[in-house]
């Protein structure tokens, strides 16, 4: 799936915070990543459709160094993986068998891979780091992953952190983490989240002016009032 540049720009505007939100209204509660925190602060936010990589436990015929080189390994995944795309790796939450290293998060830089999101760990952390690529993890462990996963498959449904994730669904990551947009619901998310974020900023500023919460957040009807027309007032200004 294809983001346009509108698209993209929209999400880039928008916090995870208010995208769990948005999604909330809509039913959706289980949307954020457990796991997958930024593994350098200042991270910038990043918009791109799921790219999906699935590890199993490991069995001790099939999980070894020779697997590397199989037309199902992780080195034929990322070869795979579309300009664009947040690379979303299931490692079932195992913390001591690194996915991805340096090597392999340097060319997943190369081929244009936006970010790497996952729900286990990374290993070579001075080359991972050197290697520009975003990731959200749960850390960092010296162990291949081999040592604790085997890897079977990409471009199928996984569950990572928790969340069911589906080739090109949306992946939204910032500062509070990774959060999930499903695709049929993109355009309906892209209607509402920034009317909520612009609904957010203005009720911060009545915070700024010591109004107290009650019928503030949330709004209630004279709130929503006071609202619309502060809105209305802001479009007359830029029309």
């Amino acid at each position: 799936m294809a983001l346009s540049a509108e698209a993209i720009a929209t999400l880039k505007a928008v916090s995870t915070a208010t995208l769990t939100t948005v999604l909330l209204k809509k039913g959706l509660r289980n949307v954020w990543i457990r796991g997958a925190v930024p593994l350098k602060p200042g991270q910038p936010r990043i918009v791109g459709p799921a790219f999906t990589l699935r590890f199993v436990p490991a069995r001790e015929d099939l999980a070894t160094p020779a697997s590397w080189a199989s037309p199902i390994s992780t080195r034929a995944a990322i070869e795979a993986m579309p300009e664009g795309c947040v690379a979303v790796v299931d490692a079932m939450g195992v913390t001591d068998a690194g996915i991805f290293g340096d090597i392999l998060c340097a060319r997943m830089q190369k081929r244009g891979v936006a970010a790497l999101v996952t729900d286990g760990v990374v290993r070579d952390l001075a080359g991972v780091l050197d290697a520009n690529l975003p990731v959200w993890c749960s850390g960092v462990a010296a162990p291949p992953s081999v040592a604790g996963l085997t890897f079977v498959a990409w471009q199928q449904p996984i569950g990572c952190g928790g969340v069911a994730v589906f080739p090109d669904d949306i992946i939204v990551v910032d500062q509070d983490g990774a959060v999930l947009i499903p695709a049929d619901l993109l355009d309906a998310v892209l209607a509402e989240a920034p009317e909520q974020e612009r609904m957010e900023a203005w009720i911060m500023t009545r915070i700024d002016e010591g109004v107290p919460l009650p019928g503030l957040y949330p709004m209630n009807a004279e709130t929503k009032a006071l609202y619309e027309t502060s809105k209305n007032r802001l479009q007359v200004k830029t029309d």
